[in-house]
């Protein structure tokens, strides 16, 4: 006999996510939200446990160390961490692609003027996210049209805030621990502590949490001389390095679209800086980075919405982690004293120093 109870169990949310959707919809763009919410509630309907990829026959050796790496991830996360505990990543949905949705971001061509998207809820949005990648390639042209530098690139999870429970997906199964450490930290980090119309303060602090969590689970997991501690070190400095590379041309180009010269002379400084930058970029990869991962940098049409993404989620990671280091370098503390300053005003980052402050012995 069918169990109506399990039934209404895995329904109910579903019933609840399309409630809300439909009412969030006439708030806002409601053909887009619809779409878009369509496609994640067609997921979420078909998430299963992750610990049903153990029980089905066939499962192999894989399986198990995945569901493992998850939970294991998921109590550090809340337990030595002390983000929220939730039910994100307890569910599992095969999807046949590798990425979850395509991100459309856009800036002004002279200078880092970043466009916003305004959703109830969140606020101010400088991305919108789209399941069907043809929808972001239209949406790309329709900014392209109001003379604007635009980028699309994929995305492998986002956060729901709270509002869903957000699953596992199944091209996850090939991450390296550390990567799969850093991703799901990173949005757990979203879904404890979100600060509306203030994005560049939530994706640098979930960056910046999301690394070092992972850096703090890996010497837990593994110990602080096993190769993949190792390995996580080599990562760590090809993406310094990278991001040290970008701040360096975006003060460059920075210098000059705040300069008095004409808009057409900054497009024509704008080309030559980037041209020469990826030429040297090319000529100094091998002394600069351990593996070849950002070698395809010199081959790609950088703009300036390509860069305005390295000062949305990096610009401020420095002053961060000097913060974190000031105040004792505990992970567990800072995330504290960051959850108080979800309801002050003010800027973030002077609230987030002033919770520590109050905190130290």
């Amino acid at each position: 006999m069918k169990n109506f109870d399990n039934v209404i169990f895995y329904l109910f949310p579903m019933l609840a996510a399309a409630l809300f959707l439909l009412a969030f919809s006439l708030c806002c763009s409601g053909c887009y939200t619809l779409k878009q919410g369509a496609v994640m509630l067609g997921y979420l309907g078909r998430a299963v446990p992750l610990e049903t990829l153990v029980e089905m026959p066939g499962a192999t050796e894989e399986d198990v160390q995945f569901v493992e790496l998850v939970n294991d991830i998921r109590r550090f996360a809340v337990n030595e961490l002390g983000l929220n505990e939730t039910k994100n990543y307890t569910k599992y949905v095969d999807i046949n692609r590798d990425y979850l949705a395509a991100i459309v971001s856009a800036s002004a061509k002279d200078s880092f003027e970043r466009y916003e998207w305004r959703f109830p809820v969140v606020g101010s949005v400088p991305y919108k996210g789209f399941f069907n990648a043809d929808d972001a390639r239209k949406e790309a042209d329709k900014l392209k049209k109001k003379d604007l530098d635009v980028w699309v690139r994929p995305v492998d999870a986002f956060s729901t805030l709270g509002w869903f429970s957000d699953p596992l997906y199944s091209f996850m199964r090939d991450y390296t621990p550390y990567l799969m450490a850093d991703i799901l930290i990173h949005e757990l980090v979203h879904a404890t502590i979100f600060i509306k119309n203030n994005m560049q303060f939530n994706e640098e602090l979930a960056e910046f949490i999301g690394s070092e969590g992972a850096r703090l689970y890996m010497k837990k997991r593994y110990g602080d001389s096993s190769p993949e501690l190792e390995s996580m070190a080599y990562s760590d400095d090809d993406n310094a390095a990278y991001i040290t590379f970008i701040q360096g041309l975006i003060a460059e180009l920075d210098a000059v679209y705040k300069s008095g010269i004409q808009r057409e002379q900054k497009l024509e400084q704008k080309q030559k800086i980037i041209a020469d930058a990826q030429s040297r970029f090319a000529a100094e990869y091998d002394t600069r980075f351990h593996s070849s991962n950002y070698r395809g940098f010199s081959e790609i049409g950088i703009n300036n919405a390509y860069l305005e993404l390295y000062r949305l989620y990096y610009s401020g990671g420095s002053r961060l982690k000097e913060l974190y280091e000031e105040s004792g370098g505990n992970l567990h503390a800072f995330i504290a004293a960051a959850k108080t300053i979800t309801r002050m005003g003010g800027d973030p980052l002077r609230q987030l120093r002033s919770a520590l402050s109050e905190r130290q012995p």
